[in-house]
């Protein structure tokens, strides 16, 4: 992209900020290694994307005699005296310092600092000023520099995430080569919105981060906070309007690709629920008409269907299948799990009047050669498997729909593989968890949305109740009630850390517990059993073999046991809540009475309080998705991060609603009615798209 030259002098060519981190000044391959880890990526913008955690405040300069114990302090003192500890011991160096107020005390624990200090030298230290007894005390100061290098202090230091092996200095020295190249950029957002937000421009957004100290009004009084505060919701914006930009390019490539229409005759299906025996709710025929109509149209689907637990996805895929096979077409639907493909395989056989074929990793030898032939030749006409579909091997004889399932754990490119399988074909992706009306706007805005919000019939209430840990006993003692009555119960394990390893160890430490109480109608179910053994301790289960199963969170979908009636899930605050509730949904399958008890901190606090109690007041999973998204900031959609927007950096924490509406309002200002980005501001969009590296889009717009 060849840039212009700005009255400013500095061109706006975005070479400078899209080169790899090695080309600043200073930063060799070693420590370009390590920014790129750190940074999550090896642009220099990814660098400037790297906002700090937090800052010190080293503004507070007071005399010896007014400072405060425990706070940052920065004192101009003279060294006094130097004490070396013993010989052989392990006490701390000491130096004494003064002012003309007071003394006080610096303390290393390691030599090579003390060393360097010399008796009458008039130095200045930064650190957590401490009393102790009479005498106040700072141990390893932060800074420590000569009288007339006072102001290499910074007043605000940013705190940079880091990594093993890398410094701040490394991350500060690089940001100043990465600022002395920062071009002129053009405003991207709606200069109105800048202005009644008071928002900075997009470098001076980034400066007031990284650098605020060289911004002298920032340093009175609370200016920072306000200030920063503003610079971080600006920058959020910019990336949720990049993404919001991205999706109207998705969409305007969508419909400028080629389609085939296909119309089913209805005989399958027919058939298909009449064997099911039951009426399809209003919410699974609105969304099949919505499929139908896609599915008929000439260009290619890209739907979403989302339904709470127990919604009926599954019918409504089975329905969409059906009728692209009684229009002469193959289908294929994949799920993220063997135990959940075989789930969806046990269901098509039993409602479908027409061959369903299953392929997994686990299918070898001559039954694998004999599937792949059924899939090529066209005998099959449905299809159920998992990752092992995406191989070379598989190829289909006219594959025209893939419906993709728990859509949030592949990622696009597996998708597209899938749909690569066919020509034209249509794309059907569907999740079980309910998706907060923010996350739709940011993740799925490509996509047109279906939403199963009705229950089938027979469906069981679930009832809810919340348990401190030091009522465990009390609650053992009643699931030995439950098991002497013939019930089944899931017991979920907490989850620990990001380590998926720790979970298991709480597991099998839960599972050796209950066993020691309960015997051998105990099992024990998590991800790094091997699947033969997995799924034979879920089949021990749901055969009743065993009464109580100990799991992780591999439960969570695709475990159909209308037996089961109780759940019971250790230490409920640590997972998000929309993972609660799809765990939850494991129970009230059947005809009994379910329930399901959270177990939870005895010392919880109020917001995690609150999340516990809306999910015991409302089975509603919608609700409770929208409701979780404000109480914690989102998290993907799996429940394992806690804050933030997947796959966003910079859109975090609080007030993500409103931004996400700004950046949505902002992007309808600039899309015509054909769909079409034009006007004043479309080469800065385009501009805003490569920073945040959504390369295909910015191309789309580019070329009109």
């Amino acid at each position: 992209m060849s840039g212009i030259i700005l009255q400013d002098g500095r061109g706006n060519n975005l070479a400078p900020l899209l080169a790899p981190l090695d080309t600043l000044p200073g930063v060799g391959p070693a420590v370009a290694r390590l920014l790129a880890r750190a940074v999550r990526g090896e642009r220099v913008m990814d660098l400037l994307f790297h906002l700090p955690e937090s800052v010190i405040d080293r503004r507070y300069r007071p005399l010896l005699r007014d400072a405060v114990p425990g706070r940052i302090c920065t004192l101009a003192v003279t060294v006094r005296r130097i004490d070396a500890p013993a010989r052989g011991t392990r006490q701390p160096w000491r130096v004494q310092v003064a002012d003309d107020s007071g003394v006080a005390d610096l303390v290393f624990f390691s030599p090579y600092q003390a060393r360097q200090m010399v008796v009458g030298s008039a130095i200045v230290v930064s650190g957590m000023l401490e009393k102790f007894g009479d005498r106040l005390s700072m141990a390893h100061p932060d800074h420590i520099v000569p009288q007339d290098r006072a102001d290499s202090i910074p007043a605000l230091e940013p705190v940079w995430p880091l990594t093993a092996g890398l410094f701040p200095r490394h991350v500060r020295g690089a940001l100043h080569q990465a600022f002395l190249r920062f071009p002129a950029v053009p405003e991207w957002l709606d200069p109105a919105l800048v202005a009644r937000r008071h928002w900075p421009d997009f470098e001076t957004a980034l400066r007031h981060l990284h650098c605020p100290a060289a911004f002298a009004e920032l340093l009175r009084d609370d200016a920072y906070t306000a200030a920063a505060e503003r610079a971080r919701l600006r920058l959020a914006c910019d990336e949720l309007l990049a993404g919001q930009i991205a999706m109207v390019e998705a969409r305007r490539r969508n419909r400028n690709r080629p389609g085939r229409a296909i119309a089913g005759t209805g005989a399958l299906r027919e058939t298909a629920l009449a064997r099911f025996g039951h009426a399809p709710t209003g919410a699974q025929i609105r969304a099949l008409r919505d499929i139908d109509q896609d599915l008929a149209a000439p260009n290619p689907m890209m739907r979403l269907l989302q339904g709470d637990v127990g919604a009926g996805k599954t019918l409504v895929a089975l329905m969409a299948m059906l009728g692209v096979a009684e229009a002469g077409h193959q289908a294929v639907l994949m799920a993220p799990t063997e135990i959940l493909a075989r789930q969806h395989y046990a269901t098509f056989q039993k409602l479908a009047p027409v061959p369903v074929a299953f392929l997994s990793g686990s299918i070898k030898g001559r039954a694998r050669k004999t599937v792949l032939e059924e899939i090529a030749q066209g005998a099959a006409p449905l299809v159920i498997g998992t990752h092992a579909l995406f191989q070379d091997k598989v190829a289909f004889d006219d594959l025209a729909l893939a419906v993709i399932d728990e859509q949030h754990r592949f990622g696009v490119e597996q998708r597209l593989l899938l749909g690569e399988k066919g020509h034209l074909t249509d794309v059907l992706v569907m999740t079980a968890t309910p998706i907060p009306r923010t996350l739709l706007l940011t993740q799925w805005g490509e996509m047109q949305v279906s939403r199963l919000d009705q229950k089938p019939a027979g469906r069981q209430p679930v009832r809810t109740s919340l348990h401190g840990m030091a009522s465990i006993a009390d609650l053992l003692d009643g699931v030995s009630r439950a098991i002497g009555r013939g019930a089944r119960i899931f017991w979920v394990c907490p989850l620990v850390t990001e380590s998926e390893s720790m979970d298991i160890a709480a597991a099998e430490a839960r599972f050796a517990a209950l066993t020691e109480r309960f015997g051998p109608i105990v099992g024990l179910a998590h991800g790094q059993q091997d699947i033969a053994v997995r799924e034979a301790a879920i089949a021990d289960f749901a055969a009743g073999r065993t009464r109580l199963l100990v799991a992780t969170t591999v439960i969570e979908v695709g475990v159909d046991i209308p037996a089961a009636t109780v759940m019971v899930i250790e230490h409920a605050e640590r997972f998000g809540l929309a993972q609660l509730h799809q765990l939850r949904g494991r129970v009230g399958r059947g005809a009994g009475e379910s329930f399901c008890l959270l177990l939870h901190d005895d010392a919880l606090g109020q917001t995690a309080r609150r999340r516990l109690a809306l999910l015991r007041d409302t089975d509603d999973g919608f609700l409770i998705a929208d409701e979780d998204f404000r109480l914690r900031g989102g998290g993907d959609l799996t429940g394992r991060r806690q804050s933030g927007l997947p796959d966003l950096r910079l859109a975090t924490g609080a007030r993500l609603d409103l931004l996400v509406t700004l950046a949505t309002q902002d992007a309808e200002r600039v899309v015509a009615p054909d769909g079409r980005i034009t006007g004043p501001r479309r080469d800065a969009l385009a501009m805003l798209l490569e920073l945040f590296a959504r390369n295909d889009a910015a191309r789309t717009l580019r070329s009109g």
